[in-house]
């Protein structure tokens, strides 16, 4: 089904082959971060991607220009008045042809529009609908942002706003994984459906291991390891992620550290005698797990995989 002109996007390396998604059809009224980023990357899977805006536009198409036209790269967009009958009409017909809907309104904006998963299951029984919220449950129309979602999860420290949205891009992911959820589930039966996804459910996740103690003061990814940190440099910082016993090894012969001394101090002492990114390059020929600090600013050109740990 297609429900737009959204280009359909193939993996990367290989223009030919159709992405996995090649045949659904996204419709999205979602604003700001989450819901548009989840867009997008449906989109990479292959997704046929529509874009509807209110009239004031996207938030973020002001505020964070680049940011706006790298998420919605390729995919179709139109301006609706959804309190407008003629523009309802019109959203009817995009959903018609649609096998999601992603949204990010209050359930009160969602319930005068038309658009809540309860009232959209009568008109579309296919459609996949999925409606991300702030907090779950009683709570999903209380106001908030990705700052007050860490917050309520302890990711915060007074006076240091966090560097990463981490409730908004998990979030995204876990928007995704429904949309994906619940098209595999009504591949079975053939039915859609709704389901919430609450970003302040996205923060606690994200903050799964630290509520175990895995980063605190004192614990092997919280500082106590020397192995495991970040570094001056000469220029600029590393962060050495040396934590498994063979990689810690491995750098005490390579640099000829004392284990029995300060191996802080003597890391310290040798980091300072090299460029972060010399260092980079160094740990990458040897493999050692050192990484330069990429500069506050535009996000570092990179491949698009995971390597692993060991």
């Amino acid at each position: 089904m297609s429900a737009g002109d959204g280009a359909s996007r193939a993996p990367a390396g290989d223009a030919a082959v159709p992405g996995p998604l090649a045949d659904v059809a996204v419709v999205t009224i979602a604003l700001n971060l989450p819901g548009p980023l989840a867009a997008f990357r449906l989109a990479e899977l292959g997704a046929q991607v529509t874009t509807v805006l209110p009239p004031a536009g996207d938030p973020v198409a002001t505020l964070v220009p680049a940011l706006y036209t790298e998420l919605h790269a390729g995919m179709a967009e139109l301006t609706l008045d959804l309190k407008q009958d003629g523009d309802r009409a019109r959203m009817e017909e995009l959903l018609d042809g649609a096998d999601v809907l992603l949204t990010s309104h209050r359930s009160g904006a969602l319930t005068r529009l038309g658009l809540d998963a309860a009232a959209t299951a009568r008109r579309h029984p296919r459609l996949v609908q999925v409606d991300i919220t702030g907090f779950p449950g009683e709570r999903a129309d209380v106001p908030g942002h990705d700052l007050n979602y860490q917050a309520e999860a302890g990711l915060l420290e007074p006076g240091h706003p966090p560097r990463g949205l981490l409730a908004d891009v998990h979030g995204a992911e876990r928007a995704v994984s429904a949309a994906l959820a619940g098209l595999h589930a009504r591949d079975r039966d053939g039915r859609g459906g709704g389901v919430v996804v609450a970003l302040s459910d996205a923060a606690h996740a994200v903050a799964l291991p630290a509520r175990h103690g895995m980063t605190d003061p004192g614990s092997p990814l919280g500082g106590a390891n020397p192995f495991y940190g970040v570094y001056p440099a000469r220029s600029g910082h590393v962060a050495l992620g040396a934590l498994e016993p063979h990689f810690a090894h491995a750098m005490v012969e390579a640099l000829q550290l004392d284990p029995d001394g300060d191996v802080r101090a003597q890391l310290t002492a040798a980091f300072a005698e090299r460029d972060a990114d010399a260092w980079q390059s160094w740990g990458e020929e040897r493999g050692h797990p050192i990484t330069a600090l990429a500069a506050p600013g535009p996000a570092r050109t990179h491949d698009h995989h995971s390597g692993g740990t060991a």
